[in-house]
């Protein structure tokens, strides 16, 4: 890890295709307050982490829903919202612009999960240590965070195009709802 300008970036953190990347922000982990951020929701306006206050919450970040991997995720875990109404609150965060998030969930017919997208500034990316230096888009992770805002599990998927650990986020998220 080199540190510079007072940002961390982690060489190799993650892989695409097995190619070392760079990840820019901290490598989080269960037990850490969940840093703040600031991106927009659907309509353009500016979303926080105060704005998801009070429940348990999901973020599945992704690279771009326009890939398969991203498409998936972000399927998969709008059918979980149904499953498990107003238990859990689950977040799609990338930085495709909200009109191609839209666009996407349109198409698909996801309509559960709450889209984020960190386009403008990486807000969330850098805070949450899933920034790609090379190519600025996020890296692929999964944040379970608890009422309190703590970090109940916190997943880095080392390879871009592999899934995520789906069944491990869940079941931290369920056992908090309770």
């Amino acid at each position: 890890m080199t540190q510079s300008q007072g940002v961390h970036e982690r060489h190799g953190a993650t892989t695409f295709k097995g190619n070392p990347l760079t990840l820019i922000g901290p490598e989080l982990k269960a037990g850490d307050k969940a840093p703040d951020f600031q991106v927009v929701d659907k309509t353009m306006q500016p979303f926080t982490l105060a704005s998801t206050s009070g429940s348990v919450r999901i973020f599945s970040v992704v690279p771009s829903l326009d890939t398969p991997v991203c498409d998936m995720q972000t399927k998969r875990f709008n059918e979980e919202v149904v499953k498990n109404p107003g238990g859990v609150k689950i977040y799609t965060v990338s930085m495709d612009l909200p009109f191609a998030q839209s666009r996407w969930c349109g198409a698909f017919g996801v309509d559960d999960v709450t889209m984020l997208s960190d386009h403008k500034g990486g807000s969330f990316g850098e805070a949450y240590g899933t920034l790609i230096k090379e190519w600025r888009i996020l890296s692929r992770a999964i944040f379970v965070i608890d009422q309190n805002d703590t970090i109940q599990h916190a997943e880095y998927v080392k390879e871009v195009a592999d899934h995520p650990n789906y069944e491990a986020a869940l079941e931290k998220a369920r056992s908090l709802a309770v």
